[in-house]
């Protein structure tokens, strides 16, 4: 069984539906015993990070989310919720995250040239930079879809795909057990179906 954390943040129906496709067996959940019986934890996310962080704070989540990591349970961040793995955020002040990988959530203003258009929305390419099981059925090159203004910085051992806007940003990233994408694989066709298929494989 497969859960996707409710916790009043992120695009549910979408990511259940995309795993119900291929066969899950999948509940929305907050609850932490059913987190707990879970094979495999997705953190889903939109919005800001000060918001989403309290929210998981605020109904022990945050603790549910390190003690399944600690166990060695695949766990995978998407868009916001991948943020939310890093250990600090840059969004209209400073914030902890839950630490679970190594570096900081930056505008993405900071590195893209003048004249982009921010957020970085809409379809891009995949430069894999770094093996990572829930790429295996992904090529180089392959198209995503993305929405978000903030980025995942001083993370470079941890990044497993960039995609280029003006200049690389991160798009994948992967610390043991611990998985990201940065990109919405549940919006993103044919790709991220593959990339679902292949975090479902995962054995923890």
């Amino acid at each position: 069984m497969i859960a996707v954390i409710d916790y009043g943040v992120g695009n549910l129906f979408s990511i259940s539906s995309s795993l119900k496709t291929l066969g899950a067996d999948v509940k929305i959940t907050g609850n932490e015993e059913i987190l707990k019986r879970a094979d495999k934890i997705i953190l889903p996310g939109v919005g800001a990070f000060r918001d989403a962080m309290a929210k998981l704070s605020k109904t022990g989540l945050d603790k549910v989310i390190y003690s399944e990591a600690e166990k060695g349970k695949p766990i995978m961040g998407i868009c916001l919720g991948m943020q939310l793995l890093f250990e600090k955020s840059y969004e209209y002040g400073i914030y902890q995250g839950l630490g679970l990988i190594s570096g900081n959530i930056k505008p993405i203003t900071d590195v893209i040239p003048t004249g982009y258009s921010i957020p970085h929305i809409g379809w891009n390419s995949l430069d894999i930079v770094k093996n990572s099981p829930i790429l295996k059925y992904v090529r180089q090159g392959d198209y995503v879809y993305f929405v978000h203004s903030y980025y995942a910085a001083d993370c470079d051992e941890f990044i497993t795909a960039s995609s280029n806007y003006g200049a690389p940003l991160t798009a994948a990233v992967q610390r043991e057990n611990i998985f990201g994408c940065q990109f919405h694989p549940e919006k993103s066709g044919e790709c991220g179906l593959k990339i679902l298929k292949a975090f479902l494989e995962l054995r923890g």
